[in-house]
């Protein structure tokens, strides 16, 4: 039934215009704003839908995930543009903040709304 469907992705922040922001400004995505909500353009044309919500708690997983030919350079470039990247237990991160112990090597970041984000490259 919902095989030819064009589905997307959506997920919820705080703060539209504090969002608009970090994504346009910090991470460099195409964005777009319409009826009180964003619209992200990601490669692929597949868009993500970023919608406000009083009271907005983050999710517990990981909300986008962002693949990158060389995930030094980028995150390098993030990390440059005030980006912090995330360290959880049980997940050896290097000096970087990158895990690379098992399956792409992977990084996480968190966005204003306090959402996670990743980069990551396969091996």
């Amino acid at each position: 039934m919902l095989g030819n469907s064009k589905a997307f992705s959506g997920f919820a922040v705080d703060d539209i215009e504090k969002a608009k922001r970090f994504y346009t400004e910090t991470l460099g995505l195409d964005v777009a704003e319409e009826h009180g909500m964003l619209h992200l353009r990601v490669a692929g044309g597949t868009p993500v839908l970023v919608y406000p919500k009083p009271g907005h708690t983050p999710a517990s997983f990981t909300v986008l995930n962002f693949p990158v030919d060389d995930i030094d350079a980028a995150v390098d470039e993030l990390t440059g543009r005030g980006v912090r990247f995330e360290r959880y237990p049980g997940m050896d991160a290097d000096d970087k903040g990158i895990f690379r112990a098992a399956g792409p090597y992977i990084a996480w970041f968190t966005d204003p709304a306090g959402n996670t984000f990743s980069v990551l490259q396969e091996r």
